[in-house]
């Protein structure tokens, strides 16, 4: 198993076999190591839909054929709008055991939208956060959220090997809510902060959440670094 993260949220894994990626804000971000022409993948998994997470999934989708996993709504506005057929509908609380490993989804508090060519936001159903079971590894992405207690709840019935959490404050959970969740709710064996440093609004030290943090290991990783796991 892979498991490797490449700025703002993006995070790649390689599971029996299969290649996907969550969250694939790669062309305008300016952290990201990857290459949306060269990038192979079999599933694109999205938290939510605001531009810094959706990314370029469209893009993929139509040159990988990746089947793309989300909301009921963002699978009827792709299949319907953008032409894009390899889509697999979830919603918060479901699950589904897929050829690279188990997928849930749970809440996340936050907003979910995406600009439509005129310039209008379409709602397209309710922010995510993921749970993968990876050749026997549980991996939490908590998505854009703020701190909510339901997280020691997600963490009791699936205990957590590494957690992608965002700390880069002003529109999710900064560096003190993060580190709360980590000691508190989750504890998982590896944390991994994401979701800071991509634009100033979000600027944050790493450094500082995991002086923060004593439950388990943080992992600081630049983009295309991977999990040590």
């Amino acid at each position: 198993m892979k498991l490797s993260y490449h700025g703002q949220s993006v995070v790649y894994f390689e599971s029996n076999g299969k290649k996907g990626i969550i969250d694939p804000f790669i062309t305008g971000n300016a952290l990201s190591d990857l290459d949306v022409e060269t990038l192979e993948l079999d599933y694109i998994i999205l938290t939510h839909c605001h531009e810094d997470h959706f990314g370029d999934t469209i893009e993929l989708a139509q040159r990988t054929q990746a089947t793309v996993v989300g909301t009921a709504e963002l699978a009827n506005y792709l299949s319907t709008a953008k032409g894009i057929d390899n889509v697999h509908p979830m919603n918060i609380g479901g699950q589904w055991t897929f050829d690279f490993g188990k997928l849930k989804f749970v809440q996340a508090f936050h907003s979910s939208s995406l600009m439509n060519d005129e310039g209008i936001p379409i709602y397209l159903g309710m922010p995510m956060g993921v749970i993968l079971e990876l050749e026997g590894t549980t991996v939490y992405h908590t998505g854009d959220t703020a701190l909510f207690s339901d997280m020691k709840l997600i963490a009791d019935r699936h205990p957590v090997d590494v957690c992608f959490i965002p700390i880069g404050d002003n529109f999710t959970m900064g560096i003190e809510d993060a580190s709360y969740a980590i000691n508190t709710f989750i504890q998982p064996k590896v944390t991994v902060p994401i979701h800071f440093n991509t634009f100033p609004l979000i600027e944050q030290d790493p450094e500082a959440f995991k002086a923060a943090v004593h439950a388990g290991e943080v992992q600081v990783l630049q983009p295309g670094e991977a999990v040590q796991i």
